[in-house]
């Protein structure tokens, strides 16, 4: 993968336990336009509330994350942690140490094992440059099953630049942000003001539209930086150079964001909840998030079961505009719902047989306007009690 002037290392710090690489360290060789979005919970770890203050800036050069333990509802300690954790890196990489944004995610409650961490930095320095971004995708993980990496690339002033970004997450997913997190890098030069607003627009149709269990994290980041080293002219505005940049963003954002809802804690399907018909916008969002976070609907997506009851009881305690008259349901292109009423026929059969498939959409058409949201959300099965209920030991 061409990426021009960043560098990453990953290391064992043995954070929660011995046996993986659990510390990693994104670096950009210049100052990079820096773009972010932290979780909306009133209850935010330290290096959430340290990374809000750095990355306000607009600048940075370096992002340094750990897995295992999420210094969360750790006090000034855990701040001090933080910081400390940001200015070892710092003086080894010799850059300002508020050009540093610390992450941390696993455990909540725990306090930073720093002495750990303190013998873990200088190793991580020296190995800067030997480890690839999915290494970094793969140092990140709590309970995810599979690393997640995405990559795009593209033409601006006709010199080519990448896109890439990792994320984790699979459990205690809904991260109404701006346990999730997504770190981007681009060689593209970009305005910074431009690229916060495209990366939060990114971040509303993609990580703002996925969830697992309907918990939002007190660690929830999403960061992109920009180091420019492509060459390019800086991208702003609405030309078509920048049209372009921003639809690759959203594919690695929703690419990203999917993989999360896949790799849910207990999951064996990825679904689609399309709800369209809606009297505006937010009323769409309302009612697909229902549905999506619904324990009973996600159950009988487990069990294969084509209950649209419940789906239709979900939308009507959404919040939104409801005429219980005028809503149409389907899985995929089986049409289960007209006019609020059963269709009949084969179609329970036929429902089912599409609920049997690892990936499907349910669209739900309400029939009173132009309002229309797209939400990803994976099925509960019998594991995802089993991963919560021993995730501390």
């Amino acid at each position: 993968m061409e990426l021009k002037g960043f560098a990453f290392s990953v290391v064992e710090a043995a954070i929660k336990k011995p046996g993986r690489k659990d510390l990693a360290l994104i670096f950009s060789r210049v100052p990079a336009a820096c773009a972010a979005v932290f979780t909306n919970n009133k209850v935010k770890a330290a290096p959430v509330l340290l990374g809000m203050e750095r990355a306000a800036v607009g600048s940075c050069r370096a992002v340094v994350v750990n897995s295992g333990n999420a210094n969360a509802c750790t006090g000034q300690p855990g701040m001090e942690s933080a910081l400390e954790t940001a200015r070892l890196v710092a003086e080894g990489l010799g850059i300002d140490e508020a050009a540093v944004i610390p992450s941390s995610t696993g455990v909540i409650g725990v306090q930073m094992p720093m002495d750990r961490v303190r013998n873990a930095v200088p190793p991580l320095l020296e190995g800067l440059g030997h480890s690839s971004l999915e290494d970094v995708a793969k140092a990140i993980m709590t309970t995810d099953t599979f690393a997640k990496l995405a990559v795009r690339k593209g033409m601006a002033g006709g010199v080519p630049y990448t896109i890439a970004g990792v994320a984790k997450g699979a459990g205690m997913i809904r991260p109404d942000m701006a346990t999730m997190l997504s770190f981007l890098v681009t060689d593209a030069a970009v305005e910074q003001s431009w690229l916060q607003e495209a990366f939060r627009a990114a971040v509303d149709v993609s990580f703002n539209c996925i969830t697992v269990d309907g918990d939002t994290s007190t660690n929830d980041t999403a960061l992109i930086m920009a180091n420019g080293l492509a060459g390019n002219p800086p991208l702003s505005g609405a030309d078509a150079d920048a049209a372009a940049f921003r639809r690759l963003l959203d594919e690695v954002t929703l690419e990203l964001a999917k993989a999360i809802v896949k790799d849910g804690e207990g999951a064996t399907k990825l679904v689609t909840i399309d709800v369209r018909g809606a009297a505006n916008h937010k009323d769409a969002r309302l009612a697909g998030m229902a549905v999506a976070n619904s324990p009973l609907v996600k159950t009988a997506f487990f069990g294969q079961d084509a209950n649209w009851g419940r789906i239709l009881a979900a939308v009507g305690y959404s919040g939104a505009e409801v005429d219980q008259s005028r809503v149409a349901l389907s899985f995929d292109d089986v049409r289960m719902v007209s006019g609020g009423l059963f269709v009949g026929g084969d179609a329970e059969t036929r429902g089912s047989a599409v609920l049997h498939k690892p990936e499907f959409r349910v669209t739900i058409d309400l029939g009173l306007g132009e309002g229309r949201a797209t939400v990803y959300t994976s099925d509960f099965s019998y594991d995802y009690v089993k991963i919560n209920a021993d995730y501390r030991t």
